[in-house]
């Protein structure tokens, strides 16, 4: 299991060691003693550099040294100290539960140990929380274009910038905020309107006899229609990537909420000379049921709704295991229903097939009473199925229901904290900080990039490297301000 096997070079009263070389170290007041050897076992390391160090390279090596005493003085975390030692007796380091892991990447690259000396599992909650760090990063960066564009633009690539953040970023400005609500009260009231239209009382007969909408809703149906059609379109103008925009689920809803429209006007219009007119009224009235696609816009504008999306995609497995459960149920129960009421004179199970409705809605517990057993075998099998399929659901909802909580949670953290760093950066420039001008290098954090358009506008300080990716060979860096400190804590709370 360790790489190195663990050795005792000492008792518990020290009568050995006489023959070892001492070094006694005192971390942020906590004392310990280390022994030659054991350090030695990774030259490489701030430690085993003080076993050997000449007086001349001492002060290079630490913060304070007692040369009565021969303690070596370092103004470090005592707690994170006591993970590093490890890697001497074990050949791997553990960060304890608690620790900030970009603060104890620091503490490593203090003392000269790489990261690959870290376990696996540390190795795992590091990436999360670098990932964390990127988004965030990725998060102020797109503030700041939201906010102050890109200078180097041109006038129509400029228009095309703001007409952009105008349609889909309803934070940048206040209009785009104005816009927001505006699309969204359309939004409810065409779907008010749609379910109003098909209360008998309000519709009216046409030449022939037949009901339809009454005109007034259809006049407010057209009005919220060509309020969608405008504003896809220029967000079609505005986006910097078509084909992606046209690709994208959400667009590919708001085509789909518009369309019908259309088709039922061509329809009306010239249809009735193409085609039958009974075939007519049903291509309408298939396509004006399309029209429920528009609610699903309303995922647009409210974060609730995208935190649930989120949240069902990585639950993928624990609803594919629900369903799975389902289905063996539904199959097991509706196969014995039908053997046990097979022979009853009255049965209503008359197929498998036709059973497994019966089963779906006993496992649910729904029960609508339109297909149930009538032997006493065959209620005994509804009661056992009833509780199965109650077990069934049960099991896999807490799964779910935590990766929610725990997505929701994350999302807010990191909202948080970007507009902490926003909210930062604003008191810097009010205090009269130089800002330097944006540019196009980055600086690799976590598995993301910061720009610097980002970076430059947040820290005027330089970046030190803190940690060495084995697989990628690159260094991974980390500003030195305090206030990414306080977001690194904020990301590791939310993971914790």
């Amino acid at each position: 299991m360790w790489g190195i096997q663990r050795t005792r070079y000492a008792d518990c009263n020290g009568s050995e060691a006489s023959e070892e070389v001492e070094i006694a170290v005192n971390i942020g007041g906590v004392k310990q003693v280390l022994y030659g050897d054991v350090l030695n076992r990774y030259p490489d390391t701030r430690l085993a550099e003080l076993v050997d160090a000449s007086p001349e390279e001492i002060s290079s090596l630490c913060d304070d040294y007692d040369p009565d005493t021969g303690e070596f003085y370092f103004d470090r975390d005592p707690e994170a100290f006591k993970c590093i030692v490890e890697l001497y007796y074990y050949g791997e380091i553990h960060m304890k539960r608690g620790i900030c892991p970009m603060c104890f990447m620091k503490e490593m690259d203090f003392w000269k140990i790489g990261s690959d000396f870290l376990d696996e599992c540390c190795k795992s909650h590091l990436k999360e929380v670098e990932d964390e760090l990127a988004e965030i990063a990725e998060r102020v960066r797109t503030i700041l274009v939201d906010r102050e564009g890109d200078p180097s633009a041109g006038g129509w690539r400029r228009f095309q910038i703001s007409l952009w953040r105008l349609m889909e970023k309803p934070e940048s400005s206040l209009s785009a905020h104005v816009i927001a609500i505006v699309s969204f009260i359309f939004i409810l009231i065409s779907s008010v309107v749609m379910c109003v239209g098909t209360i008998p009382d309000l519709q009216v007969e046409d030449s022939e006899g037949h009901l339809t909408e009454h005109p007034t809703l259809e006049v407010i149906e057209t009005v919220c229609i060509g309020w969608f059609t405008v504003e896809y379109i220029l967000r079609l103008i505005s986006s910097p990537n078509k084909i992606k925009f046209v690709l994208s689920f959400m667009n590919i809803i708001d085509f789909m909420a518009i369309i019908p429209f259309y088709v039922v006007l061509i329809l009306t219009s010239i249809g009735a000379g193409v085609m039958e007119l009974a075939n007519v009224q049903q291509a309408i009235q298939a396509l004006r049921i399309m029209r429920i696609a528009r609610i699903f816009k309303l995922a647009r504008h409210s974060s609730g709704l995208q935190t649930l999306t989120s949240a069902l995609k990585s639950s993928l497995k624990e609803l594919g295991l629900l369903l799975m459960y389902m289905g063996v149920g539904v199959f097991l129960f509706s196969a014995l229903g039908y053997t046990m009421e097979q022979n009853h004179p009255d049965t209503l199970f008359t197929s498998i097939p036709q059973s497994f409705w019966w089963a779906v809605i006993t496992m649910t517990t729904v029960g609508y009473g339109d297909v149930y057993p009538k032997t006493t075998l065959g209620r005994c099998n509804a009661a056992i199925s009833f509780l199965c399929g109650v077990i069934a659901i049960a099991l896999p909802i807490h799964p779910i229901i935590n990766n929610f909580v725990l997505f929701y949670n994350k999302q807010q953290v990191l909202e948080t904290a970007a507009k902490h760093e926003i909210e930062l950066m604003a008191l810097r420039t009010g205090e009269g900080e130089p800002k330097d001008s944006p540019g196009h290098h980055q600086h690799v954090c976590g598995a993301g990039a910061w720009d610097t358009s980002v970076s430059s506008s947040c820290h005027s300080g330089t970046f030190l490297p803190l940690l060495k990716d084995p697989r990628a060979g690159a260094s991974i860096q980390t500003p030195t301000d305090t206030s990414f400190e306080s977001t690194a804590e904020a990301a590791e709370n939310s993971v914790s």
